[in-house]
């Protein structure tokens, strides 16, 4: 890895959900004008980079994870021009913007599949996967949605049956097909030449399916209850060697630019090592998800487990990421910490220390919490299809700006597309020195100024069970006790910089620390 700086490695990155972070114009739904509103906030945070979730035209089955134009942006969110204002008016405070790239599927409006739907003769049919039926009429093999029940609808007019991992209005592109390649090829120019600075690329690892469509083995109880309680394992319509082709295709493309674009990839597997694979060997991913930390428990054992493993396995050129929060999964305050402000801030110091590339999701750094939305307000189709308890909506909740009429997220008049929920809020926090908000920013502003925390190396040091103390670089230091009880943590020298307590900022430490619960500091030589 190079030691040059490099705005996404050694920088903060900051996902938000467009619809949901402000909305300028009082139809209850956020867009990009409010997000250019906002960007004084972020730029003040200390945020250099912003991932954007879909902004392309979409019928919204899944909420811009079902596009029906590449090269167009969602009406309700603005047109080409308020992107381009939006990349342009970032670039002049610093802070780069990536889009969303849903590559895996398209929505069965894309014109593509409405031609595919015209025939077995049809110009885009082989643009998607279909098969015949089994003999008797059954789906081509036992593969199942992501969102429950087959993976595979049949066509009557056709006869044939075509894949969707997701919804059935999902339908899963052709990676074998060199056109489809060759489009997406055109897509991400299209971007990069509007001065987009990269892509977090949906499902990366899922793209190409096994030629042949065999079934996929059944799940066996080694493998992680996510894969358990979903009945098979990916076996053959994920993560397959041929992806990797595909992804270094688009590497050549973003490293083409100058400055070079940046691929952050949804490698959502929960084996590490093969996360790691897509890196490949610098030429693929700059940068590659890590669920398998960002689902474990708040704890100080399985956190430091994960991190170590993904420091064992990552090739040397590559480098790591690290969130708790996404669209996906919920808000690690609820999710990690139980909506408890002292573990959520724990949980912060270490996101924000750790080697390698954090990503805040919006409201993380106020310690915004998922919001209960009644069963008459959900959207997702996954609540609609599974049941509420596993819907996503809870996390899509509009930002808390205020305590104003809609937390300032719209007009007071308005009616936001997802419930506002209460609690914290950025107004009540931005001059508060012991405020979640506060402590956020210090933590950015110091990873700037400090070599050590921007790219320096990673080791453990020993510390009592419950707690997690490791350096930074050369002479930092940070101690986090993820423990109900106090612990003291030996080996520590310099000056506390940032703590979650502030009354120990400058405090002078000499061989030991005492921690109290859910306690988190970083120390350094000078403070």
């Amino acid at each position: 890895m190079t030691a040059e700086r490099t705005w996404w490695r050694d920088g903060v990155l900051y996902q938000l959900y467009p619809r949901s972070f402000a909305d300028s114009d009082g139809d209850g739904v956020g867009d990009l004008r409010g997000v250019v509103e906002r960007l004084d906030y972020l730029q003040w945070l200390g945020i250099d980079g912003v991932w954007l979730n879909p902004i392309t035209a979409s019928p919204d089955d899944d909420w811009g994870y079902d596009v029906a134009d590449y090269c167009a942006v969602h009406p309700a969110l603005g047109d080409l021009d308020a992107a381009d204002d939006l990349v342009a008016r970032a670039g002049e405070r610093g802070i780069r913007i990536l889009l969303d790239l849903v590559p895996n599927h398209t929505s069965s409006r894309h014109p593509w599949f409405v031609d595919a739907l015209t025939g077995r003769g049809a110009r885009h049919r082989d643009w998607y996967v279909w098969a015949d039926p089994k003999p008797g009429g059954s789906p081509p093999n036992n593969w199942r949605s992501v969102f429950g029940g087959p993976a595979w609808t049949l066509d009557d007019a056709s006869g044939q049956y075509y894949l969707h991992n997701f919804l059935p209005t999902q339908p899963d592109l052709n990676w074998w097909n060199e056109d489809v390649r060759a489009a997406f090829d055109d897509v991400l120019r299209f971007w990069f030449d509007r001065g987009v600075a990269g892509f977090r690329i949906d499902v990366a690892h899922a793209v190409v399916k096994d030629r042949d469509l065999r079934d996929n083995l059944p799940a066996t109880e080694r493998d992680h209850p996510s894969v358990q309680r979903f009945g098979q394992q990916h076996t053959f319509n994920m993560d397959q060697p041929e992806v990797h082709d595909v992804i270094r295709r688009w590497r050549k493309i973003a490293d083409s630019y100058d400055p070079p674009r940046v691929l952050v990839g949804e490698t959502f597997l929960y084996d590490l090592e093969r996360v790691a694979r897509y890196y490949g060997r610098g030429d693929e991913l700059h940068l590659a998800f890590n669920f398998p930390f960002a689902l474990s428990e708040l704890d100080a054992a399985t956190m430091r487990a994960a991190v170590e493993l993904t420091e064992r396995v990552l090739p040397d050129d590559a480098w790591p990421v690290w969130m708790g929060s996404n669209h996906d999964i919920g808000r690690f305050p609820t999710r990690w910490c139980g909506d408890d402000d002292a573990k959520t801030r724990a949980a912060l110091v270490v996101l924000l220390t750790l080697r390698g590339t954090p990503f805040l999701y919006y409201g993380d750094e106020i310690g915004m919490t998922n919001v209960d939305v009644p069963h008459d307000r959900l959207v997702d189709p996954v609540a609609h299809r599974s049941g509420p308890g596993d819907g996503r909506d809870p996390a899509r909740t509009p930002m808390q700006w205020s305590a104003a009429p809609n937390a300032g997220f719209t007009t007071p008049e308005a009616r936001p597309w997802l419930p506002v929920g209460g609690g914290a809020d950025v107004a009540s926090q931005r001059d508060d020195p012991g405020s979640t908000l506060t402590l956020t920013r210090a933590l950015i502003a110091l990873r700037k100024r400090s070599r050590d925390l921007a790219s320096g190396a990673y080791r453990t040091m020993r510390s009592p069970d419950g707690t997690w103390a490791f350096r930074r670089g050369d002479a930092t230091a940070v101690a986090v006790n993820l423990s109900p009880a106090a612990a003291p943590v030996d080996g520590i020298h310099g000056i506390v910089a940032v703590a979650t307590d502030e009354g120990r900022a400058g405090e002078r430490v000499s061989g030991t620390v005492e921690l109290r619960p859910w306690e988190g500091l970083v120390v350094t030589p000078d403070g």
